[in-house]
């Protein structure tokens, strides 16, 4: 059961990346976005975090949902909430960065495969948390590595896109 909720937030995630910057760059928005007064890092924060509150919050409503009918226990619910609130930023983060990366070439796969293996430590410290929560053992361990993950993914992720946005531009 946990792995198959954190493999359908990934796969969901994955599916969903490329509309971030996509459209944007077919009609010559990022042009303009580069060229205002505000800073790009915080245009493609904000374009992070509308993906995420568009793909990421229905995806842990519908996961604890789908826990209260499967009559999972509480510490399991608690698990998969705060384990899904913590990584799928984390997802959406690292995968705006690839999007960045590949947004003028055609095909999904390349970016699929591309977040494949920088989702694994999310993937792994995620499932162990799940399957903790399943032995009534702490997860709290599992909760710090994931907090820490994403402090260094809102710290640099960003940046890092919006660097990458004015080298695919220039």
């Amino acid at each position: 059961m946990p792995g198959m909720i954190w493999i359908s937030a990934l796969l969901a995630t994955c599916l969903s990346l490329e509309t971030i910057f996509r459209s944007d760059f077919e009609d010559g928005s990022i042009e303009q976005f580069v060229l205002s007064r505000y800073p790009l890092v915080l245009i493609v924060s904000a374009k992070i975090f509308a993906h995420w509150l568009t793909f990421g919050i229905p995806l842990i409503i519908i996961s604890l949902i789908l826990g209260l009918l499967l009559s999972l226990s509480n510490e399991m619910l608690l698990a998969i909430f705060i384990t899904l609130i913590i990584g799928t930023p984390i997802l959406s983060l690292l995968g705006a960065v690839l999007v960045v990366l590949t947004i003028g070439l055609r095909g999904g796969m390349l970016l699929s495969i591309l977040l494949l293996p920088l989702s694994m430590p999310i993937l792994i410290f995620s499932t162990i948390a799940l399957q903790n929560a399943a032995l009534t053992q702490s997860i709290v361990a599992e909760t710090y590595f994931l907090a820490g993950i994403l402090i260094l993914a809102i710290t640099f992720a960003p940046v890092a896109a919006a660097s990458a946005l004015r080298i695919r531009l220039s």
